[in-house]
This record gives C-alpha cells, sequence and structure tokens, in this order.
C-alpha cells in the first residue's frame, strides 16, 4: 500500500492501520488512495472476511482530512476515507464486518471514518467530535448524518451545533461505541471482535450485513418483503452445506467462504 497506510491480513482478518501519527493521521491524498486499495484489496479477496481499522499513536485515531473528493492520477475520484464515508465523491461500500479501534482524537473525517465501521472499540482517551461549526467551516454533510442516526437525537445535536466533544464514557452510554478498554488492551480488544466474527460463515455474516444496511432506512414491510440476492446466493454455497453438517455433527464448522 501506499505511504500513510499499513495493510496486512492474516488467519482471514485484514488489517489496516492509519500510519500519519506526526499527523495525528489525518488524511491526505496519497492516505485516501491507499485507503481505497485496501477496501477494494478486502472486498475483491475470498479469503479475507472481517477487517480491522486501526491507527498509529496514542493521540489520535484520526484527526480528520485536507482532502475531500481526491482525485488520482489516472482521474478516478473517490469519497473521503478512500471512498468508504460517501463525502466529496462516490461512495465505495464494505461488503465484509469493520471493526474500528478508536484512540485520542476522533474528530470530523475521522469521526465519520469510525462511524463507518460496524463495531466500534474505543480506548479510554477516546474523544469524537464534530468542529465544524466551532471553527466556522461547513462543507460536506456527512458526518452530521452519521452522527443524527448512530446517536440520540438530542445528544447529536448538542454535538452538532457546540463543536464540543464526548469522550469514550459517553460513546459507550449513548450506544455509540460497543466496549470501551484501556489503550493498552485496544488492538486486543478490536482482533477478539474479529475473531468472533471470523468463527462465523463468512458468507453468512457478509449476507447479514447486506440485508441490514441495504434496507436500513425503509419501512419494515418494504424490508420484510425483500428478496436478498447475498442470501439466495448463500443457499447454495458449500459453507450453508458445512454448516447443516456441522451442526448434524455437533463439532465446529471449517468455513471455506464459498
Amino acid at each position: 500500500m501506499s505511504s500513510g497506510i499499513l495493510f496486512e491480513f492474516d488467519n482471514h482478518i485484514a488489517r489496516v492501520t492509519l500510519d500519519r501519527p506526526k499527523a495525528l493521521n489525518s488524511i491526505d491524498p496519497e492516505m485516501d488512495a491507499a485507503l481505497f486499495e485496501a477496501w477494494a484489496e478486502i472486498n475483491s479477496n475470498p479469503d479475507i472476511w472481517v477487517a480491522v481499522l486501526g491507527a498509529t499513536g496514542e493521540k489520535a485515531f484520526c484527526a480528520g482530512a485536507n482532502v475531500s473528493g481526491g482525485t488520482e492520477g489516472d482521474g478516478r475520484r473517490m469519497a473521503l476515507g478512500g471512498g468508504l464515508t460517501g463525502v466529496g465523491g462516490p461512495m465505495l461500500t464494505l461488503r465484509k464486518p469493520l471493526i474500528a479501534a478508536v484512540q485520542g482524537y476522533a474528530i470530523g473525517g475521522g469521526f465519520e471514518l469510525a462511524m463507518c465501521a460496524d463495531i466500534i472499540v474505543a480506548a479510554d482517551n477516546a474523544q469524537f467530535g464534530i468542529p465544524e461549526t466551532k471553527v466556522g467551516i461547513i462543507g460536506e454533510a456527512g458526518i452530521m448524518h452519521r452522527a443524527i442516526r448512530q446517536l440520540p437525537h438530542h445528544i447529536a445535536m448538542a454535538l452538532i451545533l457546540t463543536g464540543e466533544r464526548i469522550d469514550a464514557q459517553q460513546a459507550e452510554r449513548y450506544g455509540l461505541v460497543n466496549e470501551v478498554v484501556p489503550y493498552e488492551k485496544l488492538l486486543e480488544t478490536a482482533w477478539s471482535w474479529a475473531d468472533r466474527i471470523a468463527s462465523a460463515s463468512p458468507l453468512a455474516v457478509q449476507a447479514a450485513k447486506d440485508a441490514v444496511l441495504s434496507r436500513a432506512g425503509w419501512p419494515l414491510d418494504i424490508a420484510l418483503a425483500t428478496r436478498y440476492e447475498p442470501i439466495e446466493a448463500y443457499a447454495n454455497s458449500a459453507d450453508r452445506i458445512e454448516g447443516r453438517a456441522a451442526f448434524a455433527d455437533k463439532r465446529a464448522a471449517r468455513w471455506s467462504g464459498r
């Protein structure tokens, strides 16, 4: 991957690390392009079942961005965060589960990026904020739309209107994060979540994520009546056969992701 991003995967779990600690891991164009490459690899590689997004250094997960709607030399345009946020360009949908391991500052575009995850684990020093109104800069409103959907209405509005931050304990109380741990245990805890997800059928997990998120904003009757292609495709997969055999044999399933 390009400068500013570390990428590796092992035992079906990918690890993407924001690696500009001196810049509080803020996202620049090169980093944006590297994130796009990472998400594309995770989506296309059948041996990757879950991803963990973390950052280098104790001070910040990501303190925002100095790029929006980045453009590469080949003319490809993407949204902030390698396309993940949908801010400033076309949005890339990550089909695999994503866990964000957040420490220190997660503000502006960094907060937005964390909210793109399916599960958030926060270090006890984490702070989440939307500083746009406080600094007098209002551009793309993606972070506000996500916050009003992922936080209680009045909590989100207070963050948006004041530009103030909430700490990890408040974020957990409001349901924004799944777990708060000491900084020293952050990656260990995020990896534990990834292991738990990877122990389930990867195709079933991906089909469930697709079904839930693709109809999250729709009325319940429409969501219930929708036919979901990934779920229908799973019915003919090797993993479905293996799951039924493992249940009958009272043993752990040996998933292939096929």
